[in-house]
């Protein structure tokens, strides 16, 4: 009997040391990490984008720890608020969105700057587009005047360029137009169904939404939006921009059409860990001949480019790297 009792505590021992050792290798693997990137309507690029770097991150798992997911959101002003309140760990926001946040101008106006937003990099220029069906009759900017329009759901960065260039313009949005609050998967749809005269989007190009709208049974063009130089003046996140036609071979403008835009750029908080953040920003910066590959917008892109356009300060993770690699 003695023996069998001692038999027995030597096994549990054996065992417990054994346990132990396996406990001991497990901490040096790194520690699991989840995070969530929100990005935008699932016809727009912020789809995609997400996706891209989730994909580039998760394929370092073992190295990392770090398993990163994608929500669709309703855009940029969402993904602020959500990184804040610890919602999302990283969001795809466009700069002038992020500029309004940190400084607490716009949305933000009554919650004042919003000081833990951090920028990580920027990503692909976006252009302020408006597609006007054909019969419409939308030649020029000011034609939108009485008619059907959707300018983006709210909490969507597209919404308030929406409203910006019609402020700029003279047009009351509120007053002098008909406003619809739809999603850009909704309004290439509706366009082609006579519920809409125009939309507008802010968007990278190629887009599939446009695509869509220009595809159908009701002819469609791109309306130039010019005389943007007191906008320009006025808000330094805009710039000019032009939409490439070839993109879109069945629209009917026949050369490019010049408009403004902003830039993507992913945010996160000053919460979010410094080696979460530097990781991300290594795998992108690291591979960015793979990322630029994995959307037609991301084909202009330059690890120099990639830090312009940011109007938050950068997270130190991400600091950290460009540090390491003379880009800051």
């Amino acid at each position: 009997m003695k023996k069998i009792l001692t038999l027995s505590v030597l096994l549990l021992i054996t065992a417990a040391l054994v346990f132990a050792g396996g406990q001991g290798d497990s901490s040096s693997a790194p520690q699991r990490t989840f995070v969530t990137i929100g990005t935008g309507g699932v016809t727009g690029v912020y789809y995609p984008t997400g996706g891209a770097i989730s994909k580039m991150v998760n394929q370092k798992y073992d190295d990392y720890g770090i398993k990163a997911t994608v929500e669709s959101t309703a855009g940029s002003v969402f993904n602020v608020n959500a990184i804040l309140a610890g919602d999302l760990e990283f969001g795809i926001v466009q700069s002038d969105i992020q500029f309004q946040a940190y400084n607490g101008t716009s949305d933000w106006k009554e919650a004042g700057p919003q000081e833990k937003l951090r920028a990580v990099f920027s990503i692909h220029p976006e252009s302020v587009t408006l597609l006007a069906a054909d019969d419409a009759n939308i030649e020029t900017f000011e034609d939108i005047k009485g008619k059907i329009i959707n300018i983006g759901s709210p909490g969507s960065g597209q919404r308030g360029n929406a409203i910006d260039i019609m402020n700029a313009y003279g047009i009351d949005w509120e007053t002098d137009i008909k406003v619809e609050s739809l999603k850009p998967s909704e309004a290439a749809k509706m366009l082609q169904d006579g519920r809409i005269d125009a939309y507008f989007y802010t968007v990278g190009h190629p887009n599939g939404s446009f695509k869509e709208a220009t595809s159908g049974t009701r002819k469609a063009h791109f309306v130039p939006i010019t005389n943007i130089d007191d906008l320009l003046a006025s808000y330094p996140f805009y710039a000019a921009s032009f939409i490439p036609i070839s993109e879109y071979p069945n629209a009917t403008n026949t050369a490019d059409v010049a408009t403004f835009g902003v830039k993507a750029t992913l945010c996160t908080s000053s919460d979010v860990s410094d080696d979460v953040v530097y990781a991300i920003t290594k795998e992108v910066f690291e591979n960015l001949d793979t990322f630029k590959g994995l959307h037609p917008a991301f084909a202009v892109l330059t690890a120099e480019s990639m830090l312009t356009g940011l109007s938050a300060p950068l997270h130190d993770g991400a600091l950290k790297y460009f540090k390491e690699v003379g880009l800051k």
